[in-house]
């Protein structure tokens, strides 16, 4: 079984809990700017002070309310200032917080309540106020529910006023490295979500060993803005990183203006999914072939990318500077301005950014370190950075994590990262953790002499095509998706002759496509999917795809679909995965006619 470690740089002492940092900084740098909320359309600065004379506030309310040391606190909303609030508060007054996706169906809110025992909610608005009402049946544990637009804070702090600060220290000492910190339940692609259940060591051993590695952009000079969901573990962690370093923090829900936002708050890092990433290049893109610019982009793009493989062979060569340098002044900039102008790297995780992108991003001065980690490892497990970057890996392990590979492929992972456990399911626990401590992923994957990890696909999701060939989905996915013409993808042909695929178009790039076209702007996705133009495109797409695996793995037919995969109609996760089953079913028809006749005839 191949093997690889790095040394940790940062154990965690028994007694250490995450309300602690908070007093440190609070304590120590109380007058210094810790965050920034939207107040009345523009960006003010809260200090460290008076966003933890808040969260203690907040957190007698809780105890008030009936909230005891252990008891889980269920908390849905989206990302925003507020969350951050709770979440140290719910920590301050010795419980667990219960992350709730804002999107979650009546069903998951029912599952999530019942299974986790949850004493007190805290929601953002009065529709998930209902929604919980109308399950509270499968609740017997719970009280009271807080809703955030109705000032959840304000009341909690009032009711809590007559609880003296001696009972928040008492909390504070209920609490050690190995008390559960959180219970996220996996959004699950099939079955019912399991609650992992993570401890104040697990956080504080991946941020105090992760942060150090980005040293070059969390800390006190630094700032973040919070854009994905933060029921998901790996937006949390690096909140919880921001406040280790004491970067500056931003949150924003609404990612349809997230370029506005971006340019307002002027983050010096992100973190996103890689198909924001994808959107800022392809909108660039479109923009310019709009403007008649396609070929300058075009050339541009290039010289970034062969600029960044450079960096990786002894660097580039004098004509490459000076292209470079040229494109830097007439092309980057304008894309660096996207990102806010002052972002000089960005976190990528979720899924595969693809090489080419991650050269690009670094060629324009924007690089963006892949990693890869899952709820049950407290986010990042791996990462590239500054002193170990390999562009189309997801980087080393994290200081104080072992990866090995088992016989069959799958990736384990072992360290101070990974879960104590599935909440109140021992035989998951058993079937995932080994006895020697390894957690068995489910990825499949592989590891260089150097220690980089490279993920080739997912274990339960490879195909076995009618050859015997086995076939990994989300490698041909990933690719296809990178297209500025596509928004979802699902690889099919387990125990079929030939591998195909389903294509859903992307909504909001189809107009400035369409218009360079000379074609009319509103056309929707279910009139293209004939278009000879889309095909040529999606022609051009597949076969990029293709480049990454053998003839027998490639796509031969693919068909376009007049509808998107969206969480809403429950065709991906939360975390945007793809729920392959509830696809194939609901697509089975589009599946059956892809093998309808021969595959060497037209798309």
């Amino acid at each position: 079984m191949r093997e690889f470690s790095v040394p940790a740089t940062t154990e965690v002492g028994s007694d250490e809990a995450l309300p602690d940092m908070l007093v440190e900084n609070v304590t120590r740098h109380g007058g210094e700017t810790g965050l920034r909320r939207r107040v009345d359309g523009r960006w003010v600065d809260v200090t460290w002070r008076e966003f933890g004379e808040e969260v203690r506030g907040v957190a007698k309310g809780l105890i008030a309310s009936g909230v005891a040391a252990g008891d889980r606190v269920v908390l849905q909303a989206r990302t925003r200032y507020e969350w951050t609030v709770l979440d140290f508060a719910i920590w301050t007054a010795g419980g667990v917080v219960v992350p709730v996706y804002e999107t979650s169906s009546a069903d998951q809110v029912a599952w999530i309540l019942s299974d986790s025992g949850a004493t007190v909610a805290v929601v953002e608005r009065d529709e998930h106020a209902a929604t919980v009402a109308s399950v509270r049946d499968h609740a017997p544990d719970l009280a009271a529910v807080f809703v955030i637009e109705d000032d959840a804070v304000g009341t909690l702090t009032v009711a809590g006023q007559s609880v003296p600060d001696s009972e928040l220290d008492a909390r504070r000492a209920t609490l050690t490295a190995d008390s559960a910190a959180t219970l996220i339940y996996t959004s699950g692609t099939t079955g019912r979500p399991k609650g992992c259940e993570l401890t104040h060591r697990n956080f504080l051993f991946e941020v105090g060993n992760g942060m150090s590695l980005l040293s070059r952009f969390m800390d006190p000079d630094g700032s973040l803005l919070l854009f994905i969901p933060l029921a998901h573990v790996l937006a949390r962690v690096m909140q919880v990183g921001a406040v280790r370093t004491r970067t500056v923090i931003g949150h924003t829900p609404d990612v349809k203006n997230l370029v506005e936002e971006l340019g307002e708050f002027r983050p010096t890092f992100v973190l996103a999914v890689p198909r924001v990433f994808e959107k800022v290049f392809n909108g660039a893109k479109a923009k310019a072939d709009a403007d008649g610019k396609g070929r300058v982009f075009d050339r541009a793009a290039q010289v970034a990318i062969d600029w960044s493989r450079a960096q990786d062979t002894g660097g580039p060569g004098l004509a490459l500077r000076v292209q470079h340098a040229l494109f830097d002044r007439l092309v980057y900039g304008k894309l660096r301005a996207a990102l806010g102008g002052r972002c000089q790297g960005a976190i990528s995780g979720g899924a595969a950014l693809g090489e080419r992108l991650g050269h690009f991003f670094r060629g324009i001065g924007v690089t963006v370190f892949e990693g890869y980690g899952l709820t049950e490892t407290t986010a990042a497990a791996s990462v590239n950075h500054d002193g170990a970057l390999r562009v189309g890996t997801v980087g080393r392990p994290l200081p104080g994590v072992s990866f090995a590979v088992a016989d069959d492929g799958e990736l384990l992972i072992r360290g101070g990262i990974v879960m104590r456990g599935y909440w109140h399911n021992e035989a998951a626990t058993a079937e995932a953790i080994d006895a020697d401590g390894w957690f068995h992923s489910g990825d499949l994957g592989e590891i260089d002499a150097d220690g980089f990890v490279r993920i080739t696909g997912r274990k339960k999701e490879i195909l076995v095509t009618a050859g015997g060939k086995n076939v990994a989905p989300s490698v041909l996915e990933d690719r296809l998706r990178a297209h500025r013409l596509v928004s979802q993808c699902i690889v099919v042909g387990d125990q079929r002759p030939f591998i195909g695929a389903l294509v859903t178009l992307d909504e909001e790039a189809l107009p400035l496509w369409l218009k360079s076209k000379g074609k009319d702007a509103g056309l929707t996705a279910a009139q293209l999917a004939d278009d000879p133009d889309v095909r040529a495109e999606l022609d051009a797409a597949v076969a990029e795809a293709n480049r990454a695996v053998s003839q027998a793995e490639s796509i031969k037919r693919y068909r376009v679909l007049g509808a998107d995969f969206t969480e809403g109609n429950g065709m991906l996760t939360p975390s945007l995965k793809l729920k392959r089953a509830v696809v194939l079913k609901e697509f089975d028809t589009e599946v059956e006619a892809l093998y309808q006749r021969d595959p060497a005839a037209s798309h």
